[in-house]
């Protein structure tokens, strides 16, 4: 009888030993939310269409993208139905969570992932690993990093960033502004990372950068930076001439702004670049160049006479530049 009453007990603490060593590995959940939702639990997955309807996963996703922060009902509601919540729509959104339950941590209801807090409820960061914090925490890295650790780390953040955040939940008000606020970390990820790649003196991974920054902001002067002095460095200075005055017109309609230093000197570079070579455009730049004085401020200080121009090489600049013009549109007419 004692043995029997000894082997109980044993299986008793055995049952408590696995039921408490619950809260470990097997508990911890990896979740992807940018693209579409999908939670791991060890060999387990779980997506979007097995987490419930729209509202329900919502109350996930919601809890998600702040883990560790409490979430009260109220604020809940009020993000999922906004001003027409229907009478019981507290009770919905208790059951919506008593399932969300027992699909995230079946048979753990307390000691999982999902807790109640007083008046709301919250996901414990210390069980989740979500795919948007860990694109944050590398971003933050690179910031402080020297220039070559940087780059490999915006290629990690940008690499987990390769879709939008959340991006089935097209139709919430919170989910796009929550998509937005990434959107823009995304960019600066980018941004960074032309940056770093031209300092490394890798132009063209610098150039694709830049211009996937310009295609979705075109008033970006720090990606234009990097796009002219990038085509500087690759030896295309008529296409870097091209994208300065792009950008040049581009600010002075918009912002009502000239380019800044950076790109200003780069074009001064370009249009002296541009002038060395032997054809018509070369022959115009350099004209173009006497005409704004560049040329007339090289000359030896005895020849010059300063704040005043040239006056003969300016004639033969503006005749030089009227024959250009005029074969360029007799070509087109």
């Amino acid at each position: 009888m004692r043995n029997l009453m000894d082997l109980g007990d044993q299986m008793f603490g055995d049952a408590c030993a696995s039921r408490s060593s619950g809260t470990g590995a097997d508990q911890r959940l990896s979740v992807r939310v940018l693209g579409s939702l999908e939670m791991r639990r060890g060999e387990h997955v779980l997506t979007a269409k097995e987490l419930g309807g729209p509202r329900q996963r919502q109350v996930l996703e919601i809890l998600l993208l702040r883990p560790g922060t409490p979430v009260s009902k109220h604020r809940l509601l009020e993000l999922l139905w906004g001003d027409s919540a229907p009478a019981g729509a507290m009770g919905t959104l208790e059951s919506y969570v008593s399932v969300l339950r027992r699909h995230l941590q079946p048979g753990q209801a307390t000691t999982g992932p999902l807790k109640t807090t007083n008046g709301g409820y919250l996901m414990d960061a210390s069980l989740v690993e979500v795919d948007l914090h860990r694109f944050d925490r590398l971003l933050e890295s690179a910031r402080c990093a020297p220039a070559y650790e940087a780059y490999r780390l915006l290629g990690q953040a940008l690499d987990i960033a390769s879709a939008p955040l959340l991006e089935n939940e097209l139709g919430c008000e919170w989910a796009q502004s929550q998509r937005d606020v990434h959107a823009t970390r995304v960019r600066e990820a980018r941004l960074l990372a032309a940056e770093m790649a031209l300092q490394l003196g890798q132009a063209p991974e610098a150039l694709a950068h830049a211009r996937a920054v310009l295609g979705q902001e075109p008033l970006e002067e720090r990606a234009w930076t990097v796009l002219v002095l990038g085509l500087e460095a690759t030896d295309r200075a008529v296409e870097g001439l091209q994208a300065y005055d792009r950008c040049r017109r581009l600010l002075a309609r918009e912002l009502g702004c000239a380019p800044g230093p950076a790109l200003r000197s780069a074009h001064r570079r370009l249009l002296q670049a541009t002038a060395g070579h032997e054809d018509d455009l070369a022959q115009a730049v350099s004209a173009l160049l006497v005409l704004h004085g560049h040329f007339h401020d090289s000359l030896p200080a005895v020849d010059r006479v300063p704040g005043v121009p040239d006056p003969r090489a300016h004639r033969e600049a503006a005749a030089v530049l009227e024959a250009f013009l005029g074969r360029t549109f007799s070509l087109t007419s």
